[in-house]
């Protein structure tokens, strides 16, 4: 089989960010790579209701303050908020007062606007993609619940990773573990360390070569360069010594371990967004690109493997 070198761009966390997953779609023409990998944390958190007040006037809370805008003007307020990551949604008064009596309610809208967005994104890249021979995957993460796998494998173009083995053009394979050692916000993909390294075990076991595969695990390894991140109280409040916060590492130590014992090609991660670099275990490099989805920026990996020489080089970009 004839093999060749390969880019890969490689982005995560964007939190429902529709700026930042057009720039993700569009990221391979771009940048001339052959792969695009999404490495999880697609979905956004929060539903932000628009309502409809009289005299044809639009109100909403974003960003910490009230806005009010006319029909006009009512297309950029949208887009104001789904370009932050959260979702927008147009309502009423009245319908306002029945979520307030029917919590449930709200977490049905939820998921429609959630499920809705991912597929319009969906056929957006597939739009975009087709015929380009750019191969992208979408990966889930810990904070995006568990419906979204039956989505992303909706399509007979895109590829949801999770749990399967990937050929990648270059005979390179990838494995994915979206899944995440406890954090505290109790996301819907949280696994004790113990449990954590069962499951990476089980895909690893699938991988031909390591030193042909990328481990696409969603978090970094514990207490390296990309792992750092305040630590939190009880009541999510920064922890704070001699007036500054406390910086430790917060990654997993099954995914070091893995990294350490199996020494892949390449390992992808995320989930901590304000630790963008990279890490070596071994003879294995580790790259988090970082995240800044709430201001419409993509941070990305552009990564070249040489099928002689394995990681010939990388670079974060940002956009």
């Amino acid at each position: 089989m004839r093999t060749r070198d390969i880019k890969i761009f490689f982005a995560t966390d964007i939190h429902g960010s529709d700026r930042c997953f057009r720039k993700f779609v569009n990221a391979g023409k771009f940048y001339g790579a052959d792969v695009l990998i999404m490495g999880g944390d697609i979905t956004g958190k929060m539903l932000v209701p628009i309502v409809e007040t009289a005299g044809g006037r639009y109100r909403s809370h974003v960003f910490g303050r009230d806005r009010e805008v006319d029909v006009e003007q009512l297309p950029a307020l949208r887009k104001l908020i789904a370009d932050a990551g959260f979702y927008a949604y147009d309502t009423t008064p009245d319908e306002i007062a029945e979520f307030r009596e029917r919590p449930e309610l709200v977490e049905e809208t939820f998921r429609k606007r959630m499920h809705a967005t991912l597929t319009a994104w969906m056929a957006l890249a597939e739009d975009r993609l087709e015929g380009t021979g750019i191969m992208c995957l979408l990966a889930p993460g810990n904070d995006d619940p568990f419906f979204v796998d039956d989505v992303l494998r909706s399509s007979t173009m895109l590829i949801n990773p999770e749990g399967q083995l990937v050929d990648l053009p270059g005979g390179f394979t990838m494995i994915s573990v979206g899944y995440s050692n406890p954090t505290p916000w109790a996301s819907p993909r949280e696994l004790p360390e113990d449990q954590l390294a069962e499951r990476i075990v089980r895909e690893a076991a699938k991988v031909p070569d390591t030193g042909k595969a990328i481990f696409n695990l969603h978090v970094p390894p514990k207490d390296t360069p990309i792992d750092q991140a305040m630590a939190l109280d009880e009541e999510f409040r920064p922890v704070l010594k001699s007036g500054s916060p406390v910086i430790t590492g917060v990654g997993s130590q099954a995914v070091r371990d893995a990294m350490a014992t199996y020494q892949p090609l390449l390992g992808l991660h995320g989930h901590i967004h304000e630790s963008r670099g990279e890490a070596s275990i071994g003879r294995s490099r580790s790259i988090n690109p970082g995240s800044e989805y709430s201001e419409g920026v993509l941070r990305g990996a552009l990564i070249t493997l040489s099928t002689k020489k394995g990681v010939r080089g990388y670079q974060l970009v940002a956009g």
